[in-house]
């Protein structure tokens, strides 16, 4: 209970506290020399009709200058009482705040796109096994580059050529069951011309050849394919690029369908040219598409963690916009003959459109944003006045303005915060300053 009555009397003599600094300033200022500045910001809060039922006051400052009006008549006359926009001549009691400013620039700026990218590979292979065999020798080191067809493993594959060597000899056979039938045409044809022969002879001689013939192309077939069966033992790389890692080394017995770890011999990822993926805000796609089309899309790249960049083109946009995030997939392609892109690698892109004339700009930091919009303060002979902006993009941290700036003007870009509307300055970088006064 005490520690309640001691609260109430806390608040109750602060109220009081208050009260005697709105209405008598001048009283508590002898006591708390300082405090009537004070007063006159609590007065420029409060309603026009009770600020002008108050005594006026003058502070020394004002007093100085040469009779400004009451800080209650100025928060009275002032819409707002000092916000942005409000006209603020209840400021003119504030000291200069110190402030660094900028000239809004005009002039030709590129229209670009800020994204991150990964990179992905054109084309990448899994290398695998169509039979099942021992390693024999696996013909390249790990992570080494490969042409498209160069050998990369030769597995153990002696008993498909004694079987291709079993083939040719049976073939061998059928070609001469062949010659046979033949002569043996030929001679049951002169007989039956002598009359001594008989035509069942020579029927039978003519399906002997017949059935040699089938034979022999039988055995052909069988002959090719178990020769495209010996190219199987054989693994050449199908792309040019660059391996992996070999799962297994020579010795090992590799099968046909093994979709373990191992099943995969090694993975061929195709590095020259290579694809960077980024995604693209559909708000700027007619945009994008329009540069391609021109041919003025061009791309840089650069490797997180890396201070090199790279240049490419856009290769394709995709044909289908994420609802879900609003955006297009693009991918841009680059030679990559140094090897700098690395595929998963992520990458900051930079995607110039065009050129755009005459564009306005100030630096991020100047841009305030209240219940009136985007605002900057600019300054007219050391005095602050707020000037409303429509900011049309954000690129290289500058604001992109196309309404409220035509180019030339000082604006604040440090102190904002502490400014209102009329508001006096003290420029603290000098060679803006000298620009701005």
């Amino acid at each position: 209970m005490k520690l309640a009555a001691a609260a109430k009397a806390i608040v109750t003599l602060g109220v009081v506290a208050v009260g005697a600094l709105v209405i008598r300033p001048d009283l508590v200022d002898k006591y708390l020399p300082g405090s009537g500045q004070r007063a006159i910001e609590l007065r420029e809060m409060m309603p026009k009709s009770i600020a002008e039922r108050l005594p006026a006051y003058k502070t020394e400052t004002q007093t100085a200058e040469g009779g400004a009006r009451p800080a209650a008549q100025g928060a009275a006359g002032a819409p707002g009482g000092g916000r942005p926009g409000a006209g603020g001549p209840g400021a003119g009691g504030r000291p200069p705040v110190p402030i660094n400013t900028e000239v809004a620039t005009i002039g030709p700026m590129p229209y670009r796109l800020d994204a991150v990218g990964t990179v992905q590979a054109v084309a990448s292979v899994a290398v695998k096994t169509r039979v099942d065999a021992q390693i024999s020798e696996i013909m390249v080191p790990d992570g080494a580059m490969v042409k498209a067809g160069d050998v990369l493993v030769k597995l153990d594959s002696r008993q498909i050529e004694a079987q291709i060597r079993q083939t040719e000899a049976t073939i061998a056979k059928d070609k001469v069951a062949v010659d046979t039938a033949l002569r043996d045409i030929a001679r049951f044809k002169e007989l039956l011309s002598k009359g001594t022969g008989t035509q069942l002879n020579l029927d039978n001689a003519q399906a002997a050849l017949n059935t040699a013939n089938a034979q022999l192309a039988v055995d052909e077939a069988i002959l090719q394919n178990q020769k495209v069966q010996l190219s199987w033992y054989t693994l050449s790389a199908p792309i040019s690029g660059r391996t992996g890692v070999f799962s297994v080394k020579a010795g090992n017995i590799i099968r046909s369908g093994d979709n373990s770890a191992t099943g995969t011999i090694a993975t061929i990822v195709q590095t020259a040219p290579i694809y960077v993926a980024f995604a693209v805000p559909q708000l700027v796609l007619a945009d994008l598409r329009a540069a391609v089309a021109a041919g003025n899309a061009e791309v840089v790249v650069t490797p997180q963690g890396s201070r090199q960049t790279s240049k490419g083109r856009i290769a394709l946009i995709d044909n289908t916009i994420d609802p879900a995030t609003g955006s297009v997939m693009a991918r841009a392609i680059f030679e990559n003959a140094d090897d700098l892109l690395w595929a998963g690698q992520l990458c900051n892109v930079r995607v110039t459109l065009r050129v755009d004339p005459n564009i306005v700009s100030i630096p991020r930091t100047a841009t305030q944003a209240g219940q009136i919009g985007n605002y900057v303060y600019v300054i007219e002979n050391n005095v602050a006045r707020v000037r409303q902006i429509k900011v049309q993009r954000f690129q290289d941290g500058r604001d992109i303005v196309s309404e409220g700036l035509k180019g030339g003007e000082t604006v604040v870009t440090d102190g904002a915060l502490q400014l209102v509307d009329g508001g006096r300055v003290n420029i603290k970088n000098s060679d803006t300053a000298k620009g701005a006064i």
